[in-house]
């Protein structure tokens, strides 16, 4: 199981949801934080039993915690990034769920300045037409594909502990590089 003891999820809808409820009924006992900017749908996110508590800004969700898991819109990964910046700790393992991967490592290295040695990208192959913290539920990652794309950066520390990330949600972890990633999956979209 996850050696972290606070993840801060910044964007509790169907994907981030999804996630903490997996991990729970996996039997993680940490505390799981929501960020987000709809306080109405974090407000439901606590009643549901989604997340342990919430904070509107992610400087503040940032605090504490051991892993940060960007669950944003490709083009918001930027803005939360550098907010989270200055409060993560040098061992944080940050993650994200984005679908493509080159943008996201870009947007962490303008955002960090440096590409910090807990930053493990990853894209888990799941999803439903529906959305929001309502339509979160623990089995939509169990027997998926959650595909890794560590950086020259990554340790191997923080890439192991995004596996166990995915492998308590019931998902399976390969790891690729971010340009083959992207590749295949435009492939994909095109040909599908």
């Amino acid at each position: 199981m996850l050696h972290s003891q606070r993840i801060a999820i910044y964007g509790v809808g169907l994907i981030g949801g999804s996630i903490s409820l997996a991990l729970r009924a996996a039997g993680y006992q940490g505390e799981i934080v929501g960020c987000g900017r709809r306080e109405s749908e974090l407000v439901r996110a606590v009643a549901l039993g989604v997340i342990d508590s919430y904070a509107l800004d992610p400087a503040e969700a940032a605090q504490g915690a051991d892993l940060h898991l960007l669950c944003v819109p490709v083009l918001a990964m930027q803005s939360v990034m550098a907010a989270i910046a200055p409060h993560c700790a040098d061992d944080a393992v940050i993650t994200d769920v984005g679908s493509t991967k080159q943008s996201v490592i870009a947007a962490a290295q303008a955002a960090f300045g440096e590409l910090p040695a807990g930053f493990v990208p990853g894209h888990p192959i799941a999803g439903t037409e529906r959305t929001g913290v309502t339509a979160a539920f623990p089995e939509l990652y169990r027997e998926r594909l959650a595909i890794l794309t560590p950086t020259e950066q990554s340790s191997e520390s923080a890439i192991r502990e995004v596996e166990q990330l995915w492998r308590g949600c019931g998902a399976r972890t390969i790891r690729m590089a971010a340009q083959h990633h992207d590749d295949v999956l435009a492939w994909l979209k095109q040909n599908l």
